[in-house]
Parts: C-alpha cells; sequence; structure tokens
C-alpha cells in the first residue's frame, strides 16, 4: 500500500471531500453522537471509539506510517487550541 501524506494543518487543503461533503459528515456524526448520548452513552466512551475509528480510517487509506507522522502533530495542535470550542454564553 502506498503512503499517501497526510493534512498537518486544519488549513491545508489536500483533504478528500468536497466542503459540503465534510459538512454533511459532520451533520451525520453530530448526529450519531446525539442519540448515542440519549441512549446514555458516556461521552468518554464515544471519543475513545470515534478515535479509534478515525485512525482504523486513516491506517487503511493512507497507511500505518503516515497515519503514525499525523498523529505525531496531534500534541502541540491540541496545546494550541486547535480543537478547543470556545464556550457560548446563553
Amino acid at each position: 500500500m502506498r503512503a499517501i501524506p497526510l493534512p498537518h494543518s486544519l488549513d491545508d487543503r489536500v483533504t478528500s471531500g468536497s466542503e459540503d461533503e465534510r459538512r454533511a459528515a459532520l451533520g451525520y456524526l453530530s448526529e450519531a453522537w446525539a442519540e448515542a448520548r440519549l441512549e446514555g452513552i458516556d461521552g468518554d466512551c464515544l471519543a475513545q471509539v470515534a478515535l479509534f475509528t478515525a485512525l482504523h480510517e486513516l491506517v487503511s487509506t493512507y497507511g500505518e506510517e503516515a497515519t503514525a507522522k499525523f498523529a505525531d502533530g496531534l500534541g502541540s495542535r491540541i496545546r494550541r487550541g486547535e480543537f478547543t470550542v470556545p464556550m457560548s454564553r446563553q
């Protein structure tokens, strides 16, 4: 299997799928997440399974080495706040 480099930044436009496709995917995942929470599935459990599933898909698509290189950069991205969503006030 030929390894294809993964994007290292949310700004990289080398990701697969169109903007509409990514929005649709987010909608499906958000709906499934909300449904699982309503069924009593713990958010931490969902997060761990979602990460495992996502990494499995990336390894299947890009190979182990490319996925490992991508994952190596996640720590600094988390620390920079790329995955932090500001709390909205209601």
